[in-house]
């Protein structure tokens, strides 16, 4: 049986929209996870009072269906891989998308990726380090600040219609489009 490379949108979609309502209406959980680095930390087996507050909560009965959904994601991740083998191998990046992207200085793009942004050579450069950490330390504050990541927002806020979801949203869209178009053009030098 040879298993389809990708599955079409109006597979995937589906299947994405009726796990959410079961989650929400059947097992009374939300989907999201940025919750698993405070799941993590929280079972840490420090002494109660060594943690703060924010971290003094039965993660087990809170976290470990989570935790478990984080890691079959991962697990499914590299199953897929290993079933089908390389994405790029039946994909293509559009001609338009690839002159868009050497117009802003990245000239290797193959494949999903740009090779010139994401090789570990980029990432273990000074300049890669930074960006790597900052941007991670500004993904986990936004996180934080928004009262939870894109995944939960926008799979389980807006399946929820919670109005704060929507708020935070188009918030991530926005910073996205600002990132993309004026703050990457700015920082792809320093990793030249």
């Amino acid at each position: 049986m040879t298993l389809p490379s990708v599955l079409p949108w109006y597979v995937a979609g589906p299947l994405i929209g009726l796990i959410v309502p079961a989650l929400l209406l059947f097992g009374g959980k939300v989907f999201g996870l940025s919750a698993n680095m405070r799941h993590l930390c929280a079972a840490t087996p420090l002494p109660a009072r060594l943690k703060p507050d924010f971290l003094r909560y039965d993660w087990r009965h809170a976290g470990l269906w989570n935790l478990v959904f984080a890691v079959g994601i991962g697990l499914g991740g590299l199953l897929t891989f290993q079933l089908l083998g390389e994405p790029q191998a039946g994909a293509h990046v559009a001609e338009s998308t690839r002159q868009a992207l050497q117009q802003i200085g990245l000239s290797s793009v193959g494949g999903f990726v740009p090779q010139g942004l994401f090789s570990w050579g980029t990432l273990a450069s000074p300049a890669g380090l930074v960006l790597l950490v900052g941007g991670g330390f500004l993904v986990g504050f936004g996180a934080r600040y928004a009262g939870g990541c894109t995944s939960g927002h926008a799979i389980s806020g807006l399946a929820d219609l919670q109005p704060a979801s929507l708020v935070a949203v188009l918030g991530f869209f926005a910073g996205g489009l600002v990132a993309t178009h004026l703050l990457l053009p700015l920082l792809l030098p320093f990793l030249a």
